[in-house]
Formats: C-alpha cells, sequence, structure tokens
C-alpha cells in the first residue's frame, strides 16, 4: 500500500515527472525529504526572530494609533444614526396617522356608493309598481270609456233597444252602480233606462236628452280622469328618471373618490414599509457600531496588556525552535522519516503508483461492466477483480486469467452451439419418431442410438462440472492466501505510521509549549515509590530520572526496536501562528504530514476493508455458484438416470409400438426439460458471453499496453524506501 504524498509533495514544491499512462515512464528528480524542509525552515526562523521585534513594535504603535482614531469615528456615526432614528421615527408616526385617515374616508366613500346604488333599487322597484298600476287603470278607464261612447251614440241614434241587449250595457250597469262621485238621481235615472230596456225591448226615447246628458257627463269625467292620470303618471317617469341620473353621478364620483384614496393609501404604505426597513437598517447599523466600539476597546485593552509578555517570550521562542530542531535532526528520527514519508526521489515511485492504480481502476471498472447476468462466469471475474483489487498480483498473471477466461467462455459457447444443435436434432428426431411409430417398430433403432448418444454428451457434462468444482475450489484456496498476505502488510504499514505521527506529535507539542502553551501537553509526573518518599521525607537527594530513550530522547521507538504495535497516537493539536508567516508554515507542514500518515492510514484502512469485502464476496459467490454447479451436476446425474431409463425401456419395449410411443413421449418431455431453458436463453447467454468477452478484451488491452519492465523496477524501489 503505497502512501499517497501529492499535497506534500505540492507544498514542498518538488518536481515530480508525470507517468504517461500507457507507458510509465519514470523522471526522478532529486530534492530534500520533506522533514528536512520543515528543519530548513526552522533555522530560517531562528534567524528572523530579531528583525521580527523591530516590525512588531511599529505594528504595535500603529495599532495604538487606530485604537484613538477608531474610537472618535464611531462615536460620530452613532451619534449621526440616533439623529436619523429620530427623524424617521416620527416620519412613520406622521405616515400612519395619513393612513388612519385615508382608511376612514375609504370606509365613508364606501357607505356612501353602497347608499346611493340602494336608492337607485329602491326607486326602480317603486317606479315598477307604478307602472303596472297605471297600466291597469289605463286599461279599465278606456274600457269605461268606450262603453259609455257606445251607450250614447246608439241612445242619440235611437237604437237603444239594442245596445242594451249587448255586454257593453251590462259593463255600463256595473261602472254606474260603482262609481262613487256620482248624483244618486242621475244614477237612479241610468238604472232606470238599463231596467227599461230590458224590460220590454222596445226602443226608448229620451225625454229632453236626459239620459245622454247624464251618460256625456260620466264620459267626460272619466276621460278627464284618464287625462289627469296619465299627467300623473309622465312626471313620476321625470322624477325616476332625474333620481336615477343624480344617484348615478353620486355612485361615480363615490367610485372616483374610492379609487383616489386606495391608490394613496398604497403609495402611503410602500412609504411606510420603506421607512421601518430604513429604520431598522439604521438600528441595526447603530447596534453593530456600538459592538464594534466595544470590541475595539477591549481589544485594545488586551493588545497593550500583551505588548510586555509578547517582548518578554521572543527569547524563549528561540529556545522552542532549537528544541524542535534538535528532535527532528535526530538520526534516528531521520532514519524513521525515510521509511515513512517518502522523499522527492520517491515522488516518481508515488505517481507511478498513481499510474498503476489508475490502470488497475480502469480495468476493474471494464471486468466489473461485464456482470451483465447472474451467469457462472460471474466467479471467475470475481477471481480477476479481486486481483486487481489486491496490487499483489501482477498484470501477466491478470492478463494470463483474463485469456484462461476468455477461453473458457468462447468453449462455453461451443458447448452451448453443440447442445443446441444436438437438441434441434433430438426434437425432430423425437418429432419423427412419434409420427412413425405406428408405421413400423424398426424406428425405435433411432431412438436407441439418440439415447446412447445422449448419454455419452451427459457423462461429457457430467466429467466438466467435476472438473469446475475443483478449479473453483482451488480458486478460493488462493484467493484466501492473498487475502492473508495483505492483511499482514496492512498491519505492518499502520504500525510504522503510528511511529512516525507520535514523533511528529512530539516536535509540535514542543512548538505548542512556547507558541501555544494552552495546547501544550507536560509530561507525567514521577511517580514516587514508598521508599522514595521516606528519602524525600529524610531530606534526602533522589537519584536523577533516567533519561527516555527511542529517537532524540522522546521515548518513541521505531518499529524495528519493539516487539508489539505501538499504542494510538495523541490528539493532534491545530496549527498556531504566534507572530510569522513562517512559523505558521512550519506549524502548518508538521499538521499537514500528520494527516498525510492519517490520510495512509485511512486510505489504508479503507482499501483493507475494501479488499475484505470483496473477499468475502468473492467468496459468497464461489459458495453460490458451486452450490449451483452441484445443483447441475445433480440434475445432470439425474437426467442421465432417466436417459439411461429410457434407452433400457426402448431396448425393451422395441416389439410394442404403443408402448414404444410412450417411451418417446417420455423422452421428449426429458429433452424439453433438458433443452427448452437452453433455447429460451440461448441468444441472452450468447450476447451476455459477447459482452464480456468484449470487455475482458479491452481490461487486457489496458493491461497489456503497461511497461512492466518499469512495473519491476518500481516494485524494487518501494521495498527499498519501506525498508523491507
Amino acid at each position: 500500500m503505497a502512501m499517497n504524498s501529492a499535497p506534500v509533495m505540492a507544498l514542498l514544491s518538488l518536481a515530480v515527472a508525470p507517468v504517461e499512462a500507457a507507458q510509465f515512464q519514470i523522471a526522478v528528480s532529486t530534492a530534500a525529504n520533506p522533514v528536512r524542509k520543515v528543519v530548513t525552515l526552522l533555522q530560517a526562523i531562528q534567524e528572523k526572530v530579531q528583525k521580527e521585534g523591530e516590525k512588531e513594535t511599529e505594528l504595535h504603535s500603529k495599532y495604538m494609533c487606530y485604537c484613538g482614531n477608531g474610537a472618535g469615528t464611531l462615536g460620530k456615526s452613532m451619534s449621526d444614526a440616533n439623529a436619523k432614528i429620530a427623524e424617521v421615527t416620527s416620519s412613520i408616526a406622521e405616515a400612519q396617522q395619513h393612513q388612519v385617515q385615508l382608511q376612514q374616508e375609504l370606509a365613508e366613500h364606501r357607505a356612501d356608493r353602497t347608499a346611493a346604488k340602494q336608492n337607485m333599487a329602491d326607486a326602480t322597484a317603486v317606479r315598477k309598481t307604478e307602472a303596472a298600476t297605471f297600466a291597469t287603470y289605463k286599461a279599465e278607464a278606456e274600457s269605461d270609456i268606450g262603453a259609455l261612447g257606445g251607450a250614447i251614440a246608439a241612445v242619440e241614434r235611437g237604437v237603444a233597444g239594442a245596445f242594451l241587449q249587448t255586454g257593453a250595457a251590462e259593463a255600463l250597469r256595473k261602472l254606474v252602480q260603482s262609481k262613487d262621485n256620482m248624483i244618486d238621481a242621475d244614477r237612479q235615472d241610468v238604472l232606470a233606462f238599463l231596467a227599461a230596456g230590458q224590460s220590454d225591448g222596445s226602443s226608448y226615447t229620451p225625454q229632453s236628452g236626459e239620459i245622454t246628458g247624464i251618460l256625456k257627463q260620466l264620459h267626460d269625467e272619466f276621460s278627464q280622469d284618464l287625462a289627469d292620470a296619465t299627467s300623473a303618471e309622465q312626471a313620476s317617469i321625470q322624477s325616476f328618471d332625474e333620481l336615477i341620473a343624480a344617484k348615478s353621478k353620486e355612485s361615480a364620483a363615490a367610485t372616483a373618490a374610492i379609487e383616489d384614496k386606495e391608490k394613496r393609501s398604497g403609495e402611503t404604505a410602500v412609504s411606510l414599509a420603506q421607512m421601518s426597513n430604513d429604520l431598522g437598517d439604521t438600528k441595526a447599523s447603530l447596534g453593530a457600531d456600538a459592538n464594534f466600539l466595544a470590541d475595539l476597546q477591549k481589544n485594545c485593552a488586551t493588545k497593550k496588556a500583551e505588548w510586555d509578555v509578547i517582548v518578554k517570550t521572543r527569547n524563549e521562542e528561540l529556545v522552542a525552535l532549537a528544541d524542535t530542531i534538535r528532535i527532528l535532526q535526530d538520526d534516528d528520527a531521520l532514519e524513521l522519516f525515510k521509511k515513512t514519508i517518502p522523499s522527492a526521489a520517491a515522488a516518481s515511485f508515488v505517481q507511478v503508483q498513481a499510474g498503476v492504480a489508475a490502470t488497475r481502476a480502469r480495468a476493474l471498472a471494464m471486468i466489473k461492466a461485464a456482470r451483465v447476468s447472474k451467469s457462472p462466469m460471474n466467479t471467475q471475474l470475481d477471481f480477476i477483480s479481486l486481483a486487481l483489487s489486491g496490487k499483489k498480483i501482477g498484470f501477466g498473471k491478470v492478463i494470463g486469467m483474463i485469456d484462461n477466461m476468455v477461453t473458457a467462455l468462447g468453449q462455453e459457447q461451443k458447448d452451448d452451439d453443440a447442445k443446441k444443435l444436438y437438441c434441434g436434432k433430438e426434437f425432430d428426431a423425437s418429432d419423427d419418431k412419434k409420427k412413425g411409430l405406428e408405421r413400423s417398430v424398426s424406428d425405435a433403432e433411432a431412438s436407441i442410438a439418440a439415447a446412447e448418444e445422449a448419454l455419452a454428451t451427459l457423462t461429457s457434462e457430467i466429467k466438466t462440472l467435476n472438473d469446475t468444482i475443483k478449479a473453483l475450489d482451488k480458486s478460493v484456496t488462493e484467493a484466501t492466501e492473498l487475502r492473508q498476505n495483505e492483511n499482514k502488510d496492512f498491519a505492518e504499514l499502520m504500525q510504522q505510521d503510528t511511529a512516525a505521527k507520535e514523533l511528529l506529535g512530539v516536535a509540535k507539542n514542543r512548538l505548542n509549549q512556547f507558541y501555544n502553551p494552552k495546547m501544550y501537553a507536560p509530561p507525567p509526573k514521577r511517580q514516587l515509590s514508598a521508599d522514595d518518599r521516606i528519602v524525600v521525607g529524610m531530606g534526602g537527594t533522589l537519584a536523577p530520572t533516567p533519561a527516555p530513550g527511542g529517537i532524540a530522547g522522546t521515548g518513541i521507538m521505531a518499529l524495528s526496536q519493539v516487539k508489539e504495535a505501538p499504542g494510538a497516537a495523541p490528539e493532534a493539536v491545530p496549527a498556531y501562528s504566534k507572530k510569522s508567516g513562517e512559523t505558521q508554515g512550519v506549524l502548518q507542514m508538521i499538521d499537514l504530514l500528520i494527516k498525510e500518515l492519517d490520510k495512509e492510514m485511512t486510505v489504508g484502512q479503507t482499501e483493507e476493508t475494501d479488499s475484505q469485502a470483496d473477499y468475502e464476496q468473492m467468496m459468497k459467490d464461489s459458495a453460490e455458484q458451486r452450490a449451483s454447479l452441484v445443483d447441475a451436476l445433480h440434475n445432470k446425474e439425474a437426467a442421465k438416470a432417466d436417459t439411461e431409463a429410457a434407452l433400457q425401456s426402448s431396448q425393451g419395449d422395441k416389439k410394442s409400438a404403443s408402448d414404444e410411443l410412450g417411451a418417446t413421449n417420455a423422452y421428449i418431455s426429458s429433452l424439453h426439460a433438458e433443452c427448452d431453458w437452453l433455447l429460451q436463453y440461448f441468444s441472452m447467454r450468447q450476447d451476455a458471453r459477447a459482452s464480456e468477452i468484449d470487455a475482458l478484451g479491452k481490461a487486457k488491452a489496458v493491461l497489456s499496453g503497461a511497461d512492466f519492465s518499469s512495473l519491476l523496477q518500481t516494485a524494487a524501489a518501494q521495498r527499498s524506501l519501506r525498508g523491507r
């Protein structure tokens, strides 16, 4: 498992030549180890510490000047904001009052418009009632006037008797009887006139024109009443039209006023919203200025108090830098870093590994794409995928596995072709046999020959299945050994990277002792034994504590110095910048180195997990395939037994056509059981094999393009860099 240190290489500006995808050409450039770069930077920081003192003095003076000027600027800004808040608040109150007035006026206009519409509706209803009443009166009056006119004409012409026999005379009688303002004497004369005509039927000759005069008087009165009623109706219509016109104008004026007030109300609402937003923004700005002023005063007081501490700690910084350089330059430390953090000389190997990994990934993707169906060959694809994922098997062996699988797929297709041809032939022969059994018993010989051929085919297939099961068991054993070797390499990688992380953690902790004391983790206190406590109690002096062993007296030992894996690494602290960019860069580089080790361990853990998952999936697929092969073997053996039974039955029943026909039907059923699945899925299986062969060919082409001599040299370089 190669460590992916590309970000570290980029950070340290190591020149690494690119790896071509097909040829893997390596161009190695010489540069310092990343840890050596860290030491060089620390030494440069030591030289610049004194110069930083002058820069810090200048910066401190400028900061104090900023503190004095900033307070005055913020004070003026806050005063302006308070004045604006008062002004905007007053404007909002005026706008709100104006809005209330507009809403009241809107309510009045809406009420006026509603009242006008109601008045028009009421007047319209009254007008309809009056018009109907006038129409009824007019019809009755015109009828009465007509009856009076007819009576007058009849009397004047001397034909009153004929008139009295008409319906008009009866209507006239009712009219006279119902008229209230008529003189009783006149009513009696007219009624007597009408009654006399009915009693004897003789013509009536008016006396002194008395009756004629009464009737004409009635005619004039009724005509005058009708004229007066008509004039009153015309006056009512004119009054109604004037009322409707006036109320329509009133409603239109109210509508126009409503629209104007609504527009002004909307504009006022928008203005209120804008002023409210402005007020909120001003208050927020005022609060921000107040907070900033408080922070400024607090920060200025803090910086003033910290200045003396900064001057004092400058000398302590030199000591911390010297201690860190001593830890990182220790011979044992450099030896460990050579094993765990590759230099620029190893960067080309990392890129080659990246190229190889990319090639493996492309080939692996093509192999996985070939799994288009649940075919028995999926297990062989699992073996090839496992070999590509594990990185322990060379491309040559993988290509050999691909060639073997392509050959097996080709042979399997040939077997299916032969089986299809055989099934077609057998179906035709069986159908012909069934038709000809009644004609000739000799046709049974063909069935016997076919059964013998089927037995030979089944025997061959049973042998092939047994061989496949044995080959599968062997592949599972090899995959298990490969998985065990990869797990062993993973454990060794984790042990070495953990030791390197601990050493970098000690160096970082020493820097934190000066730059970030809160992040510094002091060493554990010495635990006194009972004897030591007696010595101290008697005023004696204890023997000095033995110096810690390991690398640079840190107590950390490389993998070759311990028998068991080291414990968990201490928790990493974030980078802390005391004063200069160089110190920040050093801490960041140490953090990045630790992160790279963490990343390598994470990648290793992920690859270990994925490899284990692939192994478990392979074992599961292998178990399923083996179970499928065993089932197929049992089916073939059962089919063979059935075929042998059919053969024996055919041989024993050759003399009986009816029995032979039953045996033939049974044989046809067995052919369906044996061949229907193949014939149904023949094209699908053929296409799936073609797809698998195509994918395998592409994967082989990808793998065949690699420069295997370069890969061999790379493997040797890896073992040298990892100390193996």
